[in-house]
């Protein structure tokens, strides 16, 4: 592992199944922007996102590597939002649900319509579990959800680190 610097939090949203503060069986995972333009994804597993005992279900790591390479493109364009097209996954490693877990992401195109990136589950050795790829469409906000997004969305209220091990 190496240590990052930490250059700050992305905003979470109330109900969402990833990052949902208000979300009893969600995940509420905090997103962390490190310096060299990657995405750092935490969460803590709770029993109930367990597949086999003792292991992370492959949906829920499907799950948390596609909302932070989908998330990764904040970095560099604020307010740009995508909706999954596609996302390939490559299990490697069971991943434990008894420590926390990282999931690192990066844009590797970014185009007019259509950006894609990639992501791991990187475990405490520095070993990666599972890997990622996917592409995502640009759509303005009011053509993907419905409601009002400024009660939805809000800033993750937990202080960020100034650096990290990756």
């Amino acid at each position: 592992m190496t240590a990052r610097k930490v250059l700050g939090s992305q905003n979470i949203s109330r109900m969402c199944m990833v990052c949902g503060r208000e979300n009893q069986a969600g995940l509420k995972a905090r997103f962390l922007e490190l310096d060299d333009g990657e995405l750092l994804g935490l969460f803590q597993p709770l029993p109930e996102h367990q597949g086999y005992p003792g292991r992370l279900h492959g949906g829920i790591a499907s799950m948390v590597l596609d909302e932070t390479i989908g998330r990764a493109i904040n970095i560099g364009h604020r307010g740009v939002w995508g909706v999954t097209v596609e996302l390939k996954v490559r299990f490697r490693k069971p991943v434990p649900i008894d420590r926390e877990v990282r999931v690192l992401a990066r844009i590797t195109r970014d185009a007019s319509r259509l950006f894609e990136g990639s992501g791991e589950i990187v475990l405490e050795d520095g070993s990666v579990a599972v890997e990622a790829s996917g592409k995502y469409m640009r759509l303005p906000i009011d053509q993907i959800t419905e409601g009002d997004i400024d009660l939805e969305w809000a800033p993750d209220g937990r202080e960020a680190p100034g650096d990290i091990d990756v």
